[in-house]
């Protein structure tokens, strides 16, 4: 998937600037998509110089001046056509992996150390996604929520992410309970 087809998605919440959009990546996208910044920005100069976004320049009497993006027709005929596209299943290429896989003939303390750093990096991520969505249910049911929402996009995949985030700490625990009885055996 394009980093152009996020984007796109992302401006179904409306007029935004590169900076919200980034700050809205970081928090809400970043749990099926990873842009750094600079990609970003990089994007959003194409896609406007394509036609798929427009951009007004807001003055700021204080503060530099800043561009916020909007969809335009084009926009949103293209994020149409992509929605409509079978999608392709993700491919997963994680390092992480490689080194437990190669934990028998390699460094049992490092790799435990990077499944430990991985468990505390899910469980930030899992507590940032609870965030998340104690805010936009806002005291309402999940239920209430879904049947009122004027998107249900976003929940949506934050569900996605957190039931990854929840998979992935369970994995990790067992793989650490796993090596730790392992470790304990005289070889």
């Amino acid at each position: 998937m394009a980093l152009r087809n996020a984007v796109l998605a992302a401006l179904l919440d409306g007029e935004a600037s590169g900076y919200d959009l980034a700050k809205d990546f970081d928090a809400a996208v970043a749990n099926f998509w990873m842009a750094t910044p600079q990609q970003l920005y990089r994007e959003l100069e194409r896609m406007e110089a394509e036609g798929l976004i427009e951009a007004r320049l807001v003055r700021q009497e204080r503060r530099p001046d800043k561009r916020l993006f909007s969809l335009t027709p084009a926009g949103r005929r293209s994020l149409r056509e992509f929605t409509a596209a079978p999608a392709r299943p993700a491919a997963l290429r994680d390092e992480l992996l490689v080194k437990l896989y190669a934990v028998d003939e390699g460094d049992g303390d490092a790799v435990r150390e990077a499944i430990t750093e991985r468990l505390a990096w899910s469980r930030a991520k899992l507590a940032r996604y609870d965030r998340l969505r104690a805010r936009l249910l806002d005291g309402r049911t999940e239920d209430a929520y879904l049947a009122g929402a004027e998107r249900i996009g976003p929940y949506l995949t934050l569900m996605g992410g957190r039931a990854l985030e929840q998979q992935t700490i369970r994995w990790a625990e067992q793989v650490l309970a796993v090596l730790e009885r392992r470790a304990s055996v005289p070889r």
